[in-house]
């Protein structure tokens, strides 16, 4: 089953609210650690919020974090409550016995996440200064950085009387 990019996002949000411990963490932090823009890092915060995994204080020292131990947290909740606000279905008598499978699977899918908390995917790989458990690769530019030569200074003209 593929996740929407959404709760992946969702998920990626979580894990560095728990490395980050109790202290609120900037959602614009949040957005260049996790390469996202902040846009899509604030959406992702509200849904969050919404859900009721993440807490946040508004004004110039607020920030976000977890509502609950990252502990308490499971995956498959997270996966639950980012993939049915998402879930579009289209009527049809057909379609009830087809959604009646899917959610079938799609529960089986939830219920093994489950057994996974965030504080288990904020263990699994602590982030360092060049790779994050979770970060997307960095994009930039390659090879080192070459200075310009200087400009030729042009030749001053002298006045004759």
């Amino acid at each position: 089953m593929k996740l929407n990019k959404a709760t992946s996002h969702a998920l990626r949000v979580l894990v560095a609210c728990a490395r980050a411990g109790n202290g609120l963490t900037k959602v614009a932090e949040l957005a260049g650690e996790l390469e996202l823009t902040q846009q899509n890092a604030f959406k992702i915060v509200h849904l969050l919020s919404r859900a009721g995994f993440l807490e946040s204080e508004r004004g110039r020292y607020g920030g976000v974090r977890l509502k609950a131990s990252a502990d308490a947290i499971k995956v498959g909740e997270v996966v639950k409550a980012m993939e049915l606000l998402s879930e579009q279905r289209e009527p049809g008598a057909d379609g009830e016995q087809h959604a009646q499978l899917f959610d079938a699977a799609f529960e089986a899918f939830v219920s093994v996440l489950n057994q996974t908390s965030i504080a288990d995917m904020a263990r699994v790989r602590q982030p360092s200064e060049h790779s994050g458990a979770l970060a997307k690769p960095k994009r930039g530019k390659s090879g080192p950085k070459v200075a310009r030569a200087a400009k030729p200074r042009g030749t001053t003209r002298t006045h004759s009387t």
